[in-house]
């Protein structure tokens, strides 16, 4: 005969322990390690969100032709080109700083009337380019 009077769910006949539903401490487990999983699962989000429209934000694009080179020596690490926006006509002074498009600008492969298609950023007041490419392909 059993201890009690009233009727035990997670009890059998013989006194096993049912599993899952009748035991909320394991519940309060698994609904905690839900809820964690998710919180960090949304906080990645929001972040990655967040960073690529900060990046985005920064980042100008735009259609010119050159109008002006300038290398400071033979052995430059920079550069500035001049460019003419194809939609608004303004001139737009560039700064070059990676190698490949500096190869470019001494071996004459990029020069002035050149259609190029330029990304940058303005860092310290300067247009820093990220992208600059011939439209036609190099």
């Amino acid at each position: 005969m059993p201890l009690s009077t009233t009727h035990d769910p997670c009890l059998q006949g013989d006194g096993l322990v049912i599993p899952s539903p009748c035991r909320p401490e394991k519940r309060k487990t698994q609904m905690k390690k839900m809820v964690s999983f998710m919180a960090v699962l949304a906080i990645v989000a929001a972040s990655l969100f967040g960073f690529s429209k900060a990046a985005q934000a920064d980042e100008i694009k735009f259609v010119g032709v050159i109008t002006k080179i300038e290398i400071a020596g033979k052995d430059a690490k920079t550069a500035t080109a001049t460019l003419k926006d194809n939609k608004t006509e303004a001139l737009i002074v560039i700064t070059v700083n990676d190698d490949l498009t500096l190869d470019k600008f001494k071996d004459h492969r990029i020069v002035e009337g050149d259609e190029i298609r330029c990304k940058y950023e303005v860092i310290d007041g300067k247009n820093v380019s990220k992208l600059f490419r011939k439209t036609a392909g190099c």
